[in-house]
């Protein structure tokens, strides 16, 4: 029978039978980072019961989730290493619970400072609004934490050899004989997985062929950059949002020395790929070169190679008209399955519940000899029902706070905000039970 491939919309098989426990072991070897560790054109072709494709943050959880309910994964990278670009993300309590079952969390922790409240201001600098975490729900935990960090910290818990770098997914092949899929990279190696797990991002090959959509641009664009501050930064540990006409821009301490901020704007189209980061710096700058000092001044000490600018996008999950989150023994996780604007802060966490709840059902499955497709249902079941709001809550969010219109903004600064806006309804979102593993 005809393998399908990476161009083919769909995906129809029929899976394997039952995998046995037996047959998932694991190395409780520290990992480690090898140069040449990644595939060659001359191994032939090698088989692998559970193989993820990413290296992120849901690559690595998934992965993690796996290793310490003793499930053996292989992870491809198509970098040459752990991927130590981008600045850093917010993390709730959904997402620290979720770092407390993978074993890391006190380790995270140790490193970034918990904020306290968050503080909404105008582009003049009035202070429209203060909220404080704990006074609305006393088990709230909110850090920013550093991307390349977080990596390196689920890296490191994984055994030796998990993760293979230089390895890019070329072609992937479904053969509807053994329920096995086939995976060809681009320096010619192929892997044959019993299940494919892909954490491959928001522009996911593996999703466009499994026939989702691309992700839709959401009518907004933002810069990003770290701030470094040898002598010790100078703000208190609290979320800093400023509200101007079609721009908003925040600000958030990280850790003693370092502060995230970022500004997002609205835009008809993304606009063309900047790669120079002198001229992010400026293009950043000029946009709120008549606000209060700080946001500016934070940028200027920002190292350019931390600044980087992207649009937003996002895909919604339509009940009957999306395509499953699996077929056969391939399915999504994280930002290739439901890629979300970062209005409501929910990326990284929910990538992070996405791999727990991934993990125990695979593991149900496989220590019961069950059905892994029924796992693989489940896994969706479960998730679909929290993702699907979140994802169409965190758009239109975004879309309220980048209104250009005078009268509305100043109906906002003025009169929403000082008096109707509750903290409470805004974290909801938040309380996530994950059980351990």
């Amino acid at each position: 029978m005809a393998l399908k491939t990476l161009s083919s919309p769909l995906l129809s098989t029929s899976f394997h039978p039952s995998l046995s426990p037996q047959r998932f072991t694991h190395n409780a070897r520290k990992f480690t980072c090898f140069a040449n560790s990644s595939l060659t054109s001359n191994s032939g072709q090698r088989k692998e019961e559970i193989v993820i494709v990413g290296a992120g943050i849901a690559g690595l959880a998934t992965a993690l989730a796996l290793h310490r309910l003793g499930i053996q994964s292989l992870v491809l990278e198509q970098t040459d290493g752990l991927r130590t670009g981008g600045t850093s993300l917010t993390l709730f309590k959904n997402g620290w619970s979720v770092l407390d079952v993978l074993g890391v969390g006190d380790q995270l922790r140790s490193q970034f400072l918990q904020i306290q409240g968050l503080t909404l201001k105008t582009d003049q600098g009035k202070e429209l609004r203060s909220f404080d975490f704990k006074d609305v729900d006393q088990s709230q935990e909110v850090r920013a934490v550093e991307r390349r960090v977080l990596l390196q910290t689920l890296a490191s818990e994984l055994p030796s050899g998990s993760v293979q770098f230089s390895s890019k997914l070329a072609k992937i092949e479904e053969d509807n004989k053994t329920g096995e899929t086939k995976l060809e990279l681009t320096n010619g190696a192929i892997l044959s997985a019993e299940i494919v797990i892909a954490c491959d991002g928001i522009r996911s090959p593996i999703a466009r062929w499994m026939g989702f959509p691309e992700p839709k641009y959401a009518g907004h664009c933002a810069f990003r950059g770290l701030a470094y501050y040898p002598e010790g930064q100078p703000y208190k540990p609290r979320v800093n949002y400023i509200y101007g006409r079609g721009l908003r821009a925040g600000f958030v301490p990280v850790s003693p020395t370092k502060v995230y901020w970022f500004i997002c704007y609205n835009s008809d189209s993304p606009g063309p790929k900047i790669t120079d980061p002198k001229e992010l710096k400026r293009q950043a700058l000029d946009l709120v070169k008549n606000w209060p000092s700080e946001l500016p001044d934070t940028i200027n000490i920002t190292p350019e190679e931390t600044i980087s600018r992207a649009a937003l996008e996002d895909r919604w999950l339509w009940p009957g008209l999306t395509p499953p989150v699996s077929k056969g023994g391939v399915v999504l996780v994280g930002d290739a399955w439901h890629p979300m604007t970062p209005n409501l802060g929910q990326g990284g966490c929910c990538a992070l519940e996405d791999s727990v709840v991934l993990a125990k059902n695979l593991s149900n499955a496989i220590r019961t000899q069950g059905s892994i497709q029924d796992a693989l249902r489940s896994y969706e079941g479960e998730r679909w029902p929290r993702i699907f709001p979140l994802t169409i809550r965190a758009n239109l969010v975004g879309g309220l706070l980048q209104w250009e219109n005078p009268v509305i903004c100043s109906l906002r600064n003025g009169f929403v905000i000082p008096k109707i806006v509750q903290l409470k309804p805004l974290l909801e979102h938040t309380n996530f039970a994950c059980e351990p593993l």
